[in-house]
């Protein structure tokens, strides 16, 4: 049988009761509120999650508090430029959890009303751009409710001081043109471009790095692009539900994103890395340029100077956290998938855009 224990309560008028001092809900952790044989009115504080909770008969549910969310936000990279030309800037990255984009501090979670739209979006990837003379296209942006990360910088074109264009991260630059300048706290500017007037362009910025300048002789006809700046760890997800889920790059027990795409080479140019997180890498021999990996934000290389095409920007993918005590409505338009683990759910959102809701 329960027992009440007390020091004073305060009978009012009608039927008000007064306690004189804070009232202190029994605490249990998740996992000991699951062992718990529960009624319909039984409440709890759950020291897992730092919520007041009740049993609505069915399923514990978070009483008189908004929804606290951890967050990866990631946009989708940036093109390269063609013939040439250099890497695509990567995706902005902002998170709550590992790293986030640009060096910055990590953010705080963000608090969410019950029974309220939220607006999410996943940014498309910056389309390839045709042979011939063409920059980059910057990516889309991504958001989740207030949290907005912006799209990769599109890579230069080739000619003289050729500039990469501004994004999340920046684009490369191309013939001592400037990179791309990143957006503060979600990623890194591209490569500036040679000091020659070359036929190979810098690699794009990274959301955990600036992309490489291309160096090498004036107009030698072996001149390779430069790397993509490297993308950031952000584990919010295992590297096998990562896997599973194929949004990121793997690499051991880490999962990373936005990386920036590699700038394109010359004839008899050796091929260039994109940015781990999913950058595009150059071929050899001015070949066509790679596409950034899909849900990771990762820019496209720069295409190759036999006149070919650029690579794709990858898309970029939105990974949210939150007790299990809500319940999270997702609307037409999203492409989605939950995991439950340990008193959360974790919403990877890899397409579309759409409203969501919590209870």
């Amino acid at each position: 049988m329960s027992t009440l224990e007390t020091n004073a309560i305060g009978k009012y008028s009608g039927n008000n009761v007064s306690v004189d001092d804070s009232l202190n809900l029994k605490s249990y952790s998740t996992s000991a509120r699951n062992g718990l044989t529960s009624v319909s009115g039984d409440m709890i504080y759950n020291s897992t999650t730092n919520i007041p909770e009740i049993y609505n008969g069915t399923a514990w549910v978070a009483l008189g508090s908004p929804v606290e969310i951890d967050f990866l936000v990631v946009a989708g990279g940036g093109s390269g430029g063609s013939n040439g030309t250099a890497g695509g800037g990567a995706g902005g990255l902002r998170s709550t959890i590992g790293n986030t984009g640009g060096g910055g501090s990590l953010e705080s979670k963000i608090k969410l009303n019950t029974g309220e739209d939220y607006l999410v979006v996943i940014g498309a990837g910056g389309p390839s751009v045709a042979a011939n003379v063409n920059p980059g296209t910057n990516g889309g942006t991504s958001a989740f409710a207030s949290i907005v990360s912006i799209g990769g910088g599109g890579g230069a074109q080739i000619g003289s001081n050729q500039a990469g264009k501004n994004g999340g991260s920046g684009g490369g630059g191309c013939f001592q043109g400037a990179g791309g300048t990143g957006f503060a706290n979600q990623g890194f500017a591209g490569g500036a471009g040679g000091d020659n007037d070359d036929h190979a362009g810098s690699g794009g910025g990274g959301a955990g790095a600036v992309g490489v300048k291309t160096v090498h002789a004036a107009g030698a006809q072996n001149a390779t692009g430069g790397a993509g700046g490297a993308g950031v760890v952000a584990n919010i997800i295992t590297a096998a539900e990562a896997t599973t889920a194929s949004v990121g790059e793997v690499s051991g027990s880490d999962v990373y994103y936005a990386g920036g795409g590699a700038g394109g080479g010359h004839y008899n140019s050796s091929a260039a890395s994109g940015g781990i997180g999913g950058g595009g890498d150059s071929a050899a021999s001015g070949g066509a340029g790679g596409n950034g990996t899909a849900n990771t934000g990762g820019g496209g290389s720069g295409g190759g100077s036999n006149s070919l095409p650029s690579g794709a920007g990858g898309s970029g993918v939105i990974i949210v956290k939150y007790s299990d005590s809500f319940t999270m409505t997702i609307g037409t338009g999203l492409v989605s998938s939950t995991l439950t683990s340990s008193g959360y759910k974790t919403t990877i959102f890899t397409a579309g855009n759409g409203n969501v809701s919590f209870a």
